[in-house]
């Protein structure tokens, strides 16, 4: 019996081994869950482990498996809710097989390479297993390519940028692609069910609220909108904004009504935004001109922030699935692990997995006022 153990020290493998009357490797394996340990042996250990609340590290275990167990993980745009609900996602499937995530944040406009590679570098000397990249910009997407890590890489990004998904994999090696994994939300087939939406409620022109485009969704979205609203012949007038923010959309807005008052050109008949944000804007200078929603004006949002069902009126808006697409990233990062099967998407693009995105059909969106059909 081990009694002379200090009560503040922690308890040792050998201190386990000794208790259990075996060797300390007996105790590794079955730390590690190893198939070469008998069920009574096993038992015995894991007795000796609850008596001494014994804790293995996690240097122990990586030097006996040569792996750390450990995801390196480097975000962007973490004021943003969607990136939020995807990194919780990530982290709950890595905590139920057994990784734990470690987290780093860089301002998605300002992070430069050196800062993305000293991440890389830190993560590096803690022996990370893989890493997942989330990155909301160009310059960040750029970033997480042009990485020398020699790890697993999955790369959380949109389709579309200044920089395209082909020429983001061509900075990466031949032997790294192999091992890069890419996964965002179906912004295409999202935008599709808004201007689906605008044509059935027989809506021809409208405002386009587009976001900063530095943003990959941002700049993928207003790409998706352009095109499709081409296709179903809504006449599109662009609002470029710099910011999500609701502040800019409102001062926009309100610039643009003043603009139709002073020249007498008819009001468009939807509004749709890039994102909720700056959909609440828009709603706010539409309320204060004496606008009403929808019946002079629709207004359609993207993202589904919490509390847009209860805006006045409850904003119609897209819901993208940011627990889904956290999950797609963690499964990708098992696979290139060898401890999981391949991800099946129901779209992809460019190498990219999409995740899909649901329209919310709410009161701010109706017919288009009659003078108009």
């Amino acid at each position: 019996m081990v009694t002379s153990r200090k009560p503040n020290k922690r308890p040792s493998m050998f201190e386990v081994a000794k208790l259990a009357g075996v060797s300390h490797q007996t105790v590794s394996r079955v730390i590690n869950d190893s198939p070469d340990v008998s069920d009574a042996t096993r038992a015995r250990v894991q007795a000796a482990i609850d008596e001494l609340g014994y804790r293995p590290s996690n240097s122990a275990r990586a030097l006996a498996s040569r792996r750390s167990r450990t995801i390196g993980l480097i975000a962007g745009g973490l004021k943003f809710f969607g990136l939020i609900s995807a990194i919780t996602s990530i982290e709950s499937i890595a905590r139920e097989h057994g990784l734990f995530m470690s987290v780093m944040m860089v301002h998605e406009s300002l992070c430069t390479q050196s800062d993305f590679d000293n991440l890389c570098d830190t993560f590096n000397e803690q022996n990370v297993d893989a890493f997942i990249f989330l990155t909301p910009t160009d310059v960040m997407f750029a970033a997480a390519c042009r990485a020398r890590v020699n790890q697993p890489r999955v790369i959380v990004t949109s389709t579309h940028g200044q920089m395209t998904v082909r020429e983001g994999m061509s900075l990466i090696s031949t032997a790294n692609k192999r091992r890069t994994a890419m996964v965002g939300i179906d912004q295409w087939g999202a935008m599709a069910k808004v201007v689906s939406l605008l044509g059935e409620y027989g809506h021809k022109s409208a405002l386009y609220f587009a976001g900063p485009n530095e943003w990959r969704d941002a700049h993928t979205r207003l790409d998706a909108w352009r095109k499709l609203a081409a296709a179903r012949s809504i006449d599109s007038q662009i609002v470029r904004c710099h910011t999500w923010d609701a502040d800019e959309a409102y001062a926009h807005m309100n610039h643009l009504l003043d603009e139709y008052g002073r020249t007498g050109v008819p009001l468009p008949t939807a509004v749709v935004a890039a994102n909720d944000n700056q959909a609440v804007g828009v709603v706010r200078s539409l309320h204060e001109h004496s606008l009403r929603i929808p019946q002079d004006i629709s207004v359609v949002g993207f993202d589904d922030m919490a509390g847009m069902d209860n805006l006045y009126p409850p904003l119609t808006t897209v819901r993208p699935d940011f627990e889904g697409l956290g999950v797609a990233a963690m499964r990708e990062t098992l696979r290139l692990l060898g401890e999981g099967t391949e991800p099946t998407f129901l779209s992809q693009q460019h190498g990219v997995g999409l995740i899909p995105a649901e329209m919310c059909a709410r009161r701010s969106l109706g017919p288009a006022p009659r003078r108009y059909r």
